[in-house]
């Protein structure tokens, strides 16, 4: 079951608001300049410009532009009536959501007009100039309010998404100095295998060819201490090799821990039981986690992703979609042309699609 979250309960009281202000125009409750069919028509052409404005999220033109026929059938529904009452809150509406959809200057020239509106029909109403201008210092008000306050909230939910962000490519780092570590480690041994058992070999090699040349109690000395020499060696082949046997990287716990704790988005990680990968394959699963996490948080605006990765004898298949607006024509950005030229490194290819929330798709062969 899909969630509603902060911004569509935010659409759904504005409209509860939009409605309850035009009650007396929609019902016949105040006296119009116009018909009320045409009225009515206005009403439904604010709504429907107030709804598709912050759906065409990727097309700037088609925003702006129901952008602007909302703020005029704003303006013309309060100039059309004749016992305005609360209807001027429509304005408001109209200046607190630019900021969601159009350059600050312009809600505020946005505010200004809108103020010019309220001037128009507020001057035939009041007896006193003390009036008309608390009427209009009240409105210019609750605008400049209802406007920086969005401001605001736009800024910290950026600001979230960008701690957001920084918090799984602090846990990505962490993860890729753990490898790091293990990665000196293992030179670290293998250094220790050249020089130690090297030099046993060596040793060893001697003994032997001394007691090739040799006969009765002295080659059987040279040989006793070869044994001696070859018992040592396995030691430390034995010791050596359990320090080289570390347990195989942990994916699903690498990526859990990477998509721990996020604020304002759920994701799932799902491991098959039957993928093993090594190192450099584990790194490019981890990398192309952090940035799909990374981008869902910054561009997608979704609640939940969904991760999963496969493997068979065929190779391996990460899989991650999210519940966002998706894009109609996804492009690569650096990140994700990185990731496919990562992958495409190891024999294998990535592929977008966003119809339906957006999907990441990569798949390589197995080790």
């Amino acid at each position: 079951m899909r969630r509603v979250g902060t911004e569509e309960w935010s659409g759904l009281a504005m409209l509860v608001v939009a409605v309850a202000v035009a009650t007396p125009g929609l019902f016949g409750g105040a006296e119009l300049r116009i018909g009320r069919g045409w009225w009515i028509a206005l009403f439904v052409l604010l709504l429907a410009a107030l709804l598709t404005a912050p759906a065409a999220s990727g097309q700037r033109r088609v925003r702006h532009l129901a952008y602007g026929v909302a703020v005029v059938a704003a303006w013309a529904l309060v100039l059309t009536i004749h016992q305005v009452g609360l209807l001027p809150v429509l304005l408001v509406l109209t200046a607190a959501v630019s900021v969601y959809l159009v350059p600050l200057p312009v809600g505020l020239v946005v505010v200004a007009l809108n103020t010019g509106v309220i001037i128009l029909v507020a001057v035939p109403t009041t007896r006193t100039p003390g009036e008309l201008g608390l009427i209009v210092g009240f409105y210019l008000l609750i605008q400049l309010a209802s406007l920086l306050s969005a401001m605001t909230l736009l800024r910290e939910q950026r600001m979230r998404r960008e701690l957001a962000a920084a918090h799984v490519e602090l846990k990505a780092a962490g993860l890729r100095l753990e490898e790091s570590a293990r990665t000196e480690e293992r030179l670290r041994i293998s250094r220790e295998l050249h020089d130690l058992i090297g030099h046993q070999l060596t040793v060893l090699t001697l003994e032997l060819e001394t007691a090739r040349h040799l006969d009765g109690p002295a080659a059987r000395q040279h040989v006793e201490r070869a044994d001696r020499v070859a018992r040592e060696l396995l030691s430390d082949v034995r010791t050596t090799v359990g320090h080289l046997r570390a347990e195989a990287v942990d994916l699903e716990e690498a990526l859990r821990r990477l998509a721990r704790d996020l604020p304002g988005l759920e994701v799932s990680i799902e491991v098959s039981p039957q993928v093993w990968v090594d190192d450099e394959r584990a790194a490019a699963l981890v990398r192309a986690a952090q940035e799909i996490i990374t981008n869902t948080i910054r561009h997608a605006e979704a609640r939940e992703l969904r991760i999963s990765i496969t493997g068979d004898d065929a190779g391996i298949v990460l899989d991650a979609r999210d519940d966002g607006r998706g894009a109609g024509d996804p492009a690569f950005g650096n990140g994700l042309r990185g990731l496919r030229e990562r992958f495409e490194a190891l024999g294998g290819d990535l592929a977008v699609e966003g119809s339906a929330g957006f999907r990441v798709t990569a798949r390589m062969p197995t080790p």
